[in-house]
């Protein structure tokens, strides 16, 4: 059975903030905390400037995946190499930190996104955060988020597969 994929969708209330229309893959959360990749805040700069010289025909474009340890390089990608340092997330969705793995995949010519850095919260702060309405939890069995949706379109995107209109979200959260 395969455990669905969870992203964080920004409240439309952060307005201003780091992470206005962020949309987050979450890859671990429990009681030390949590740690996702954002899925739809492209860098000005491109794969070939971050590095030079390897292969890009994937993708030129390079991602923020969020503000903690923006040297730290993360790729997510859609086939598996079988290689040591690849997690496979969902069918279609594999993630990895290994630089060897990195250069593996751009050189398959498959789709990836090179991201640095990631989003990280303390032990018990994400479900604080969550509880404030700060975030909404959207679970999908395949990556078509990541894949098939445009960057600028994701946060929309994620808001329509839960039924939402940002219009009608009330700041403040869930009370009981």
């Amino acid at each position: 059975m395969t455990v669905p994929l969870t992203f964080l969708v920004a409240s439309p209330h952060l307005r201003g903030s780091a992470f206005e229309g962020a949309v987050i893959l979450l890859l671990e959360h429990d009681g030390s905390g949590a740690m996702g990749l954002l899925v739809n805040a492209p860098l000005t700069q491109s794969v070939a400037e971050l590095l030079p010289g390897a292969p890009t025909t994937g993708s030129g474009t390079a991602w923020a995946g969020g503000p903690v340890e923006p040297g730290v390089g993360w790729c997510l990608y859609r086939e598996a190499l079988n290689l040591p340092g690849e997690v496979r997330l969902v069918p279609g969705l594999y993630v990895t930190s290994s630089l060897d793995v990195l250069h593996a995949v751009m050189a398959s010519d498959q789709p990836y996104m090179l991201l640095l850095g990631y989003s990280g919260w303390s032990a018990g702060q994400l479900t604080e955060e969550a509880r404030e309405g700060t975030w909404l939890w959207v679970e999908q069995d395949a990556p078509g988020l990541v894949w098939d949706v445009p960057a600028e379109e994701r946060w929309q995107a994620a808001l329509d597969r839960l039924g939402v209109n940002p219009g009608t979200i009330m700041p403040g959260g869930a009370q009981a």
